[in-house]
């Protein structure tokens, strides 16, 4: 499926800030599962500096910073991208005793090595309770895969979506007791739960279509950003994508932009500001499908 893809980021301070400075990740790339005809990433006022970059992972990664005060910054994306169909592969993934000896013999480092997805990362430990959790979904004889849709699953269904019960700064460990949270908690919550039972799994921010009511016309700025897991399942399948907010695997309708270890990593706008005030913002998204 084709896109066409609108983003508009919008800040105001209460009272001008000088020193600002910012790293964006809002590009999306080409990818195994997608392809980008085109991209403009435009930033109003005109940074004093700007420089493009790819970091570890292979985001593509904007800094961008102002000597000057400001008082307001306008971040506007236009991408044209194509979203490949999912792979209907068999299922050929290991169980997880099986897993740990094909993790165990990858000897590449590279930003795609499960040895990097494993371990705890910044915003993600997983506590007792997430162990227990997950070790609940596990079956004799499951593979991988089915161990990955089924965990997914229990969270779409275990947990509720309430934009208003976190932000980004909340711990995993308290939006998964209150079963409440947004689309980065329930990513970084399954992140924890398969990464407690041995199977690599990072984050991946990007761009979901959404449908209006049936029989109500589409509104323009209310698709969104999104978030969902990207789980490795051996040497033969390799990385997976699956969405627990919504219950199923990444299809057609999602566009990535940058992939992690968490949150931190692939944070849309992350940076400082000196300001004596506060600060609004607003965002509207759209992902117009093309054919």
């Amino acid at each position: 499926m084709l896109y066409d893809i609108k983003l508009v980021i919008d800040y105001s301070y209460h009272s001008a800030s000088d020193h600002v400075r910012n790293v964006l990740r809002l590009l999306p790339s080409d990818g195994p599962n997608q392809r980008v005809l085109s991209r403009m990433l435009t930033i109003a006022p005109a940074p004093d500096e700007r420089r493009d970059s790819v970091d570890f992972f292979g985001n593509d990664m904007t800094s961008i910073a102002w000597h000057e005060p400001i008082d307001q910054i306008t971040l506007r994306l236009r991408a044209k991208a194509e979203r490949l169909p999912l792979r209907k592969a068999p299922d050929t993934s290991p169980d997880l005793e099986d897993l740990a000896a094909e993790i165990d013999d990858v000897q590449d480092l590279g930003p795609l090595s499960p040895q990097h997805f494993l371990p705890p990362s910044p915003l993600i430990t997983p506590n007792a309770d997430m162990i227990a959790y997950a070790r609940e979904y596990l079956a004799e004889g499951q593979t991988c895969l089915a161990l990955v849709k089924t965990l997914g699953h229990a969270l779409y269904k275990d947990m509720k979506y309430d934009a208003e019960a976190t932000d980004v700064n909340t711990p995993i460990a308290e939006a998964f007791e209150n079963r409440h949270g947004v689309c980065q908690d329930f990513a970084q919550i399954m992140i924890a739960c398969l990464r407690s039972l041995g199977v690599p799994s990072g984050y991946v921010s990007g761009f979901l279509r959404t449908y209006p009511p049936e029989g109500q016309p589409r509104l323009e700025g209310v698709d969104a950003m999104h978030a969902w897991v990207s789980a490795w399942c051996g040497e033969e399948l390799g990385w997976v994508e699956y969405d627990p907010t919504n219950g199923q695997f990444a299809g057609e309708d999602y566009i990535t932009v940058a992939h992690g270890r968490d949150y931190s990593d692939v944070a849309p706008v992350k940076g400082a500001i000196r300001t004596a005030g506060g600060q609004d913002s607003h965002q509207a998204v759209d992902v117009i499908p093309l054919g």
